[in-house]
């Protein structure tokens, strides 16, 4: 019978996302496979805007399920990262902030600078420096997320979509965290980074109504950069952080109940 999760041949990285659905991927790699070879790492690469419930999340797979999983952040000076752990890990968004220290624009829907440098530069840099010239880069796209299936660009790596080749689907990864002794504490619209700016207009108007401390974050970001570069300066073209706390501020609770109020059409994914 074949195990669509079996490791492939060489080195092999997962990346845990921090998520159900990397977490549900992470323990099948598990099961088939048993204690994972020194040729294979599974990586978080934290931002430090996760929410700390996330972190929790990532700390209990390890502890758990008895695996190694190897913490990274961002850092501006060489070699540009630096491993951490649940308890050292970042929580107010350094390593976010000190990779839009230098561009002269804040990343967008059509820039996503900062996957690439706080996640897949960060990675790579870790690989490279304990020696991999070559790898698999495991990512936990489901089955019925297909249209997110890509080929990597990149020479060094290939990406291994596991998920989707067993047909697993949101219900699969569903199903099991409902039959597991712990599972991730977040409400929806929450995961990823907690604000990002691929969320939709409704979850971030949600996480102002919510956590307004964490949201302020975000619009502080764009008055800073604003000062730096001396223009103005936003994460997304039509809105500003300020903007949308203000009107959730204005309206209330209402807005929430109207579902053609507010744009919803994005689901705030930074994988790929």
């Amino acid at each position: 019978m074949n195990n669509f999760y079996n490791l492939p041949d060489g080195n092999v990285v997962i990346s845990f996302s921090g998520g159900r659905t990397s977490g549900y991927m992470l323990h099948q790699i598990l099961q088939a496979n048993g204690d994972l070879p020194d040729r294979c790492k599974v990586v978080f690469a934290n931002t430090g805007r996760e929410m700390p419930e996330t972190l929790d999340f990532v700390h209990q797979c390890s502890e758990h399920w008895n695996v190694p999983i190897t913490w990274l952040e961002y850092r501006k000076e060489m070699p540009k990262f630096i491993t951490v752990n649940h308890n050292a890990a970042s929580r107010n968004g350094e390593p976010f902030k000190e990779a839009l220290q230098q561009p002269k624009i804040l990343p967008n829907v059509f820039r996503r600078f900062c996957t690439q440098e706080l996640k897949v530069l960060t990675i790579k840099r870790y690989l490279v420096s304990i020696g991999w010239k070559s790898w698999f880069n495991t990512v936990g796209i489901r089955a019925d997320e297909k249209h997110r299936v890509k080929k990597s660009k990149e020479k060094r790596w290939e990406n291994w979509f596991p998920l989707n080749d067993a047909l697993a689907t949101k219900k699969t990864v569903m199903s099991f965290w409902k039959s597991q002794s712990f599972d991730l504490k977040i409400i929806d619209g929450s995961g990823n980074c907690d604000g990002c700016f691929l969320k939709s207009e409704a979850t971030l108007a949600a996480m102002f109504r919510l956590y307004p401390d964490r949201m302020q974050w975000w619009s502080d970001i764009e008055d800073w950069k604003s000062k730096q570069i001396g223009r103005n300066a936003q994460f997304h073209d039509s809105r500003k952080y300020k903007e949308i706390g203000n009107f959730v501020q204005r309206q209330g609770d209402w807005i929430f109940d109207d579902e053609a109020y507010l744009c919803q059409a994005d689901n705030g994914e930074c994988t790929g």
